[in-house]
C-alpha cells in the first residue's frame, strides 16, 4: 500500500486522519488555588507505551493546569506513524506559549485504528498523570479520524475529560461512513466499471489501479462525467476541491463535476477501492450493505441533485434508467460480526458528558460536512444539545483550517469552561472572524500545496449541513 504515497493531497489529508482508566480527572475546584498552582519546569517527554505505541508530551514552564490531548488522523498502512500532540506547529506554539500542555500518541496500528487509538490515548493520559501531574482540565481534540477518536474518547471514558474539540471529524460514525461510501462505489461500479470490487476486496492495489483508469476514461466523455457526478452525489461529495480557490457558482455544473473528479482521483478512491480492504481485515468481514437502499430516494436528498440532472440532460442520458440499474443491481449484505465491530469502533449514542465544540469546512469531500448533522441529530435524540455547538469555515479541502481559526475554536471552548455557558455572540461568524483576525497576521495563514504560507483571512460562516445520506447511530 505504499502506492498511496503518489496521491499528494491524500497524504496531506491522512496526516491530519496501552491501557487502563486510571484516576478520574480532578475537578476545577481541587486543581489549586491560583494561576501558578500547576507551574512546573518546561519539559518534553517521549516514550513507548506497553503495546508499542509511542507518546509525545510537551509541558511549558508556566503550565496552567490544562492539557490538550491530540488524536491524529488516518495513517495509511506502510506510512510513517509517529506520535503527534498537535495538528500544526503554529497552533502548538501558541498553546504552549499561553501555558497549555500538549500530549498525544501514535496508535499501535495504522489504518482504521480506533480500537487501538482509544486505549493508547488513555495510556498517554496515565503517563502524563504519573510524570507531570494530574491536570485540572483535559480537553480532547483531533482532526479527521482523530475527530471520531476524540468523540469516542468522551463517550467511552467520560470521567477523563473536561471538554472536546473534534475537527473535520468522522462524526457520523464508522458504519454510516462506510455505508455512504459503498453507495458511491456501487454506482461507479455498476455504471462505469463492473469489474471493480466494492467489498471483500482481494487485490487492493489492482482494484485501485482499475478504478483510476476507469474514472480517467469516463472523465473524457459527457456521459462519463454525468455518471461520475451521480456517484459523487450519492456520497454528497462537494463540487469544490482546492483550498483558497473560489467556490464554483451554484449553476456551474461542469466545474463542480471536475472538482468531484479531483476528489475521486486525488483523495477518495484510495479509501473506497483500496483501504476498505484494511477495514475488512480488522473487522473480520464486510461491515457495509446496500440491502433496502433506494438509490433514487438517496439522490433526491443530495445537495448535488440539480447538478446531476443538468449533466444527464447535457449528455443525453436517461437518469431514470441509470437509477433503475442501481436499484435492480444485486444487493450487498454485511457480515453481522463486522457490523458489530464497526459499531463498537465506533458509532455514537449522542450522550455528551462534557461540552463539545465541532468545526468543519463546508467544502470537505473526504469527510463531508453532513457528518456534523449526523452528530447533532443523535445528540439531540439523547437530549444533550445544550452541550454541543458547531462552527463552520467556508473553504474547500479536508481539515483546511488556518491556525487562527483553530485557536479561535479552542478559545471559544475554553471560554465555555471558564463561564459555564456558551457565548452566543462569540459563536456567531462575525464574532469568530473578529477574534481570529485579532490574533494577527502570523496566525491568519494557510499552507498551500507548494508548502508556502499564504495570508488567509478567517472564513467562519453560518452554515446548515444537509441531512447525512445514510445515518446509523446507537441512539434509542
Amino acid at each position: 500500500m505504499r502506492r498511496i504515497g503518489r496521491y499528494p493531497l491524500l497524504v496531506a489529508c491522512v496526516a491530519l486522519l496501552a491501557v487502563g482508566l486510571g484516576a478520574a480527572t480532578p475537578s476545577l475546584a481541587s486543581a489549586g488555588s491560583g494561576p501558578d498552582a500547576c507551574a512546573t519546569t518546561a519539559r518534553s517527554l517521549t516514550g513507548t507505551l506497553a503495546d508499542g505505541a509511542t507518546y509525545k508530551i510537551e509541558v511549558p514552564a508556566n503550565w496552567n493546569c490544562t492539557l490538550f490531548l491530540y488524536s491524529h488522523g488516518y495513517v495509511a498502512p506502510g506510512e510513517a506513524n509517529p506520535a503527534q500532540d498537535v495538528g500544526d506547529p503554529i497552533t502548538g506554539a501558541w498553546l504552549l506559549g499561553h501555558g497549555y500542555a500538549l500530549a498525544g500518541s501514535s496508535y499501535t496500528t495504522t489504518g482504521w485504528a480506533i480500537q487501538q487509538a482509544l486505549p493508547d490515548q488513555i495510556a498517554t493520559l496515565n503517563v502524563f498523570d504519573q510524570q507531570v501531574g494530574a491536570p485540572a482540565r483535559t480537553i480532547a481534540w483531533g482532526h479527521s479520524l482523530g475527530g471520531i477518536i476524540t468523540a469516542g474518547l468522551i463517550q467511552d471514558y467520560p470521567n477523563r475529560f473536561t471538554a472536546a474539540l473534534p475537527m473535520c471529524g468522522v462524526l457520523s460514525g464508522g458504519i454510516a461512513t462506510w455505508n455512504t461510501a459503498l453507495d458511491s462505489e456501487v454506482a461507479f461500479q455498476q455504471l462505469i466499471d463492473p469489474s471493480l470490487q466494492v467489498v471483500n476486496i482481494k487485490d487492493p492495489a489492482g482494484n485501485l489501479e482499475a478504478a483510476d483508469q476507469a474514472v480517467n476514461a469516463a472523465q473524457r466523455t459527457t456521459q462519463g462525467q454525468a455518471r461520475i457526478a451521480l456517484a459523487a452525489a450519492l456520497g454528497d461529495t462537494p463540487g469544490w476541491f482546492t483550498p483558497l480557490s473560489p467556490e464554483p457558482a451554484a449553476n456551474d455544473y461542469p466545474a463542480q463535476e471536475h472538482n468531484q473528479f479531483l476528489w475521486d482521483t486525488e483523495v477518495d478512491f484510495p479509501f473506497v477501492f483500496a483501504l476498505r480492504a484494511e477495514l475488512e481485515v480488522r473487522a473480520g468481514g464486510n461491515p457495509s450493505w446496500t440491502t433496502g437502499v433506494n438509490f433514487a430516494a438517496q439522490l433526491a436528498k443530495s445537495p448535488n441533485l440539480a447538478e446531476v440532472i443538468a449533466l444527464y440532460q447535457a449528455a443525453g442520458l436517461s437518469l431514470r434508467a441509470d437509477l433503475a440499474t442501481l436499484n435492480h443491481a444485486a444487493r450487498i449484505s454485511a457480515d453481522p460480526g463486522a457490523v458489530r465491530y464497526l459499531a463498537k469502533y465506533i458509532s455514537f449514542n449522542g450522550q455528551l458528558p462534557v461540552p463539545v465544540l465541532t468545526m468543519h469546512t463546508t467544502g470537505d469531500g473526504l469527510v463531508i460536512p453532513e457528518n456534523e448533522q449526523a452528530y447533532a441529530s443523535v445528540v439531540r435524540q439523547a437530549g444533550d444539545s445544550r452541550m454541543l455547538r458547531q462552527i463552520f469555515v467556508s473553504r474547500a479541502g479536508h481539515c483546511a483550517f488556518t491556525p487562527a481559526e483553530t485557536i479561535t475554536a479552542a478559545q471559544t471552548l475554553l471560554n465555555r469552561l471558564a463561564t459555564g455557558h456558551w457565548n452566543g455572540q462569540a459563536l456567531q461568524p462575525s464574532g469568530l472572524n473578529a477574534n481570529a483576525t485579532a490574533l494577527g497576521p502570523g496566525y491568519n495563514v494557510f499552507t498551500n500545496s507548494a508548502g508556502t504560507l499564504v495570508a488567509t483571512p478567517p472564513a467562519f460562516v453560518s452554515y446548515r449541513p444537509y441531512p447525512y445520506p445514510r445515518p446509523f447511530d446507537l441512539g434509542g
